[in-house]
């Protein structure tokens, strides 16, 4: 929102006349009531003889490739100037603004005598864009008549003197895209009393007063609301005998260019002005070209409608439309239509001031990829009380300047709407929120400056102190008040929240992380110690891609959770299982030519199980009850936490050193052991089968029994489908599964040496590298501290079907120093177990 520092001036001026303020000042006054200036621009000094002319003559050169003029332009002298012009939007006896030789423009330009185009040009006719004042590059200023008298200096009439201020409005203060709006905060800001021209006060910056203008005796224009169009309020008056080519006053013209709308014609621009000054938009429609009753409706199917901006555009049901009885002639709150636009030859205007759906609006702009400055205050909702003030004023404003008559009494139509809320505040509630004692009076001194309706609703004893509690009724220009924390930010925002302490909270005492949060921090600082990198996959499932794993339809992970509103339409689904996300990103990775990658996540994932929620919509203006919570609780679907790793390309980097080694099942394994040792468990490594997972070369992960997850290579025919390298790994534990050991770390020292033993074993084919490990260990006692597998051997020397494998196991005592002969018979005796087993033979 932008606008010149004199309106501001004008505004606080009506409460007191005495105020005045720089342009700093004004800009640290908004920043103390929570707006942030985007700009603050003086207009540009202009140093010479810069006077008002009037055109005398106006000889059209046509000698010339481009049309030129040679104008003789009064300008207080003994003689009238020659000036050359190339602008064709003037004619004879208009008032214009002349820079005379020695005018130093902006730029900086110095104006000179000089001959061209076969005449001397002694000055220069001048446009906004030239005075630093707008960007209207269409043609020169043309001044209303008499605004001045030739000769007279410029900068004086124009109010050059002027400093444009650009306020960044944020999209919850629809109310502050007016000056209005903005003049209410500002006077709150330096404590001057608010004259409000939306309730029928003085008017702030122009002779013409704000009151009703005089009616005629004429009929009224019928009007209607479809309810079907969510409209609150439509208002027409019919203006006749106006003038179209009447111009603008300059200071009317000066606040449009400076808020960023090109003047147009007078009836085009009062609209814009008291759009700017309070907030309403307006529209004005050429009557003649009205027929029947005009009706907000929503348009039907089929229908079209040709906007201001010369586009056909074919309408939506969705389309809320102004119609009369030939069809669509508006889209409601965002543009006029062509058919009825006010032209040169219109006398006759229907003034139309309404209150429309914000969201209705918006949609239709988004729909037709509209926009207009209307548009953008109709859907930050538009004050409905306003509607017939904003009418009333451009009455006034036509009559007054395109020389009209209002031929009749205002017509309206009206929906009755929900009342505005009364909220009940105590009057200390904004000092204990912030901390301050503010003076008696101010909850209340200040809510009324925002436009609240205050009453004290009796006083309760409290802690030996008065506190007095108020029934507050937000003003119908303010929506967004509808709680007791708006009433409270509105105080503490008033009075400055520069002022509110910035005081460091002291942490209570407590037992810091949970076992449960230590764990998950334990199982990323493990991982991303061994080397990977963390990933934060989104939570829903890509589509088809159980399919694409061949999933059997009975799989428990087919049964997802449904979101009703997705981010994006196609994943509709919340996970089951990590992988999806996971094995994503390793492919946009892959794509992006990182090949070597080891990546984790950890996250939750959504079991959809039995749980179906029995609870309907609840009560949105109170408190859910105990029950309500309860049963709200019971009816999600189980959300354990998981992690997941992918392991693909080098696991070892390629270097001086040697080729690097492959990531391969074994480092899944590994993964998945470091997992159980950040959880402070032991997981046990068996032969599983679990999609997407190789059969031959996947792990199926247990902890007592129970099972936590799967590790190991995944099936070559789900990465051909999906993309994905050869022999690419993957990990995905249940970590609410595992037993939750919440223990301090106490190491076992001994200070006695170990004794290192060596075996080989045959086993079967069959036989899995984890079950002759775990026998060793049931065999060998106390005594064992370690069992290595680090060797695996298959030929003729083991014979067909068998493989050695071969561990190191190492041996202590915590009270002695172990004999050779100790370890020897420890390691027979896992032996022994080994051979009952598994059928193991020392080799």
């Amino acid at each position: 929102m932008r606008a010149p520092q004199s309106w501001f001036t004008e505004v606080l001026r009506q409460g007191d006349p005495q105020w005045s303020a720089t342009a700093a000042e004004i800009d640290h006054g908004f920043v103390r009531v929570g707006f942030e200036i985007e700009d603050v621009e003086p207009f540009p000094t202009i140093t010479g003889p810069l006077v008002i002319g009037r055109v005398e003559t106006i000889e059209e050169l046509t000698e010339f490739k481009k049309p030129i003029r040679f104008c003789t332009v009064e300008v207080g002298e003994a003689e009238p100037r020659g000036i050359v012009c190339g602008a064709r939007n003037f004619a004879e006896g208009d008032l214009i603004v002349a820079a005379l030789p020695g005018v130093v423009m902006p730029g900086p330009f110095e104006i000179a005598s000089r001959k061209t185009y076969g005449r001397v040009s002694d000055g220069m006719i001048c446009s906004v864009t030239e005075l630093g004042i707008g960007n209207d590059h269409s043609g020169i200023l043309v001044l209303a008549p008499g605004t001045a008298a030739p000769g007279a200096d410029a900068r004086d009439v124009l109010g050059l003197d002027d400093t444009a201020i650009d306020i960044n409005v944020t999209p919850d203060r629809g109310y502050a895209f007016s000056v209005r709006g903005l003049g209410r905060e500002l006077a709150g800001s330096f404590g001057v009393p608010f004259v409000d021209p939306g309730l029928g006060g003085a008017a702030q910056s122009d002779p013409v007063h704000s009151e009703p203008p005089a009616t005629g005796t004429g009929d009224t224009w019928p009007v209607a609301i479809d309810e079907a169009s969510s409209a609150t309020r439509y208002t027409a008056r019919v203006i006749t005998g106006v003038d179209a080519d009447a111009i603008s006053p300059w200071w009317m013209q000066k606040r449009l260019m400076v808020a960023g709308i090109r003047p147009i014609s007078a009836i085009v621009d009062i609209t814009n002005y008291v759009m700017i000054e309070l907030g309403q938009p307006l529209h004005a429609f050429d009557a003649d070209k009205l027929s029947g009753t005009i009706t907000v409706r929503p348009a039907r199917p089929g229908e079209k409608l040709t906007t201001l901006d010369g586009v056909d555009r074919v309408l939506d049901p969705e389309d809320v439309v102004i119609a009369d009885d030939s069809g669509p002639v508006a889209l409601a709150g965002v543009m006029g239509g062509a058919s009825t636009e006010v032209g040169a030859d219109t006398t006759r205007v229907l003034l139309e001031s309404a209150t429309f759906d914000p969201v209705r609006v918006f949609r239709t702009g988004k729909r037709h990829k509209l926009t207009s400055e209307a548009s953008k205050r109709f859907e930050r909702t538009v004050d409905p009380e306003v509607t017939a003030v904003a009418s009333d004023r451009a009455a006034r404003l036509l009559v007054e300047i395109a020389g009209g008559a209002v031929a009749s009494p205002l017509a309206e139509a009206r929906v009755a709407t929900p009342a505005a809320p009364v909220i009940a505040i105590a009057t200390d509630e904004p000092d204990r929120t912030a901390g301050i004692d503010y003076p008696a009076g101010t909850t209340e001194t200040r809510l009324r400056e925002v436009g609240c309706s205050v009453d004290g609703r009796g006083a309760a004893e409290a802690t030996g102190e008065v506190t007095v509690a108020l029934d507050v009724t937000p003003p119908s220009w303010r929506p967004d008040l509808r709680q007791r924390a708006d009433l409270v930010e509105e105080v503490l925002r008033l009075e400055g929240l520069e002022d509110i302490p910035a005081v460091v909270p002291r942490a209570p005492a407590g037992t810091g992380l949970t076992a449960a949060q230590r764990r998950r921090r334990g199982i990323g600082r493990t991982l991303a110690l061994d080397g990977y990198v963390e990933v934060l996959p989104y939570p829903f499932m890509p589509a088809g891609v159980f399919d694409v794993w061949d999933l059997p339809a009975d799989d428990a992970r087919r049964r997802t959770v449904t979101v009703l509103n997705p981010l994006e339409s196609d994943r509709p689904e919340l996970n089951t299982t990590l992988l999806p996300g996971l094995l994503e990103m390793t492919a946009r990775n892959i794509a992006r030519g990182q090949r070597d990658l080891s990546l984790y996540t950890i996250g939750q994932v959504v079991l959809a199980g039995d749980h179906v929620a029995s609870v309907g919509a609840l009560d949105v203006t109170r408190r859910p009850t105990a029950e309500d919570i309860t049963a709200l609780d019971a009816s999600l679907p189980h959300q354990p936490l998981h992690v997941a790793v992918v392991l693909t390309g080098l696991r070892d980097p390629a270097g001086p050193w040697g080729p690097g080694r492959v990531a391969d099942h074994v480092d899944a394994f590994e993964a998945a052991r470091s997992i159980g040792r950040a959880s402070g468990v032991d997981i046990e490594l068996t032969a599983g089968e679990q999609r997407p997972w190789h059969p031959g070369r996947c792990a199926r992960l247990s902890v007592d029994g129970t099972t936590v997850g799967y590790a190991g290579e995944l099936h070559p025919g789900v990465l051909e489908r999906a993309g994905l390298p050869k022999r690419l790994c993957a990990v995905e534990i249940d970590v609410d599964a595992l037993p939750l050991v919440d223990r301090l770390p106490a190491p076992h020292v001994s200070p006695f040496p170990a004794v290192l033993q060596d075996v080989a074993v045959v086993v079967p084919d069959a036989v899995s590298a984890a079950d002759v490990e775990a026998a060793l260990w049931a065999g060998a006692g106390d005594l064992i501290e370690a069992i290595d597998l680090f060797d695996v051997f298959t030929g003729d020397q083991v014979g067909a079907g068998s493989k050695s494998l071969t561990f190191a196991l190492r041996f202590r005592a915590a009270d002695r120093t172990l004999t050779e002969e100790e370890a020897n018979e420890a390691k027979l005796a896992a032996v022994a177990v080994a051979g009952e087993r598994v059928g193991a033979r020392l080799r």
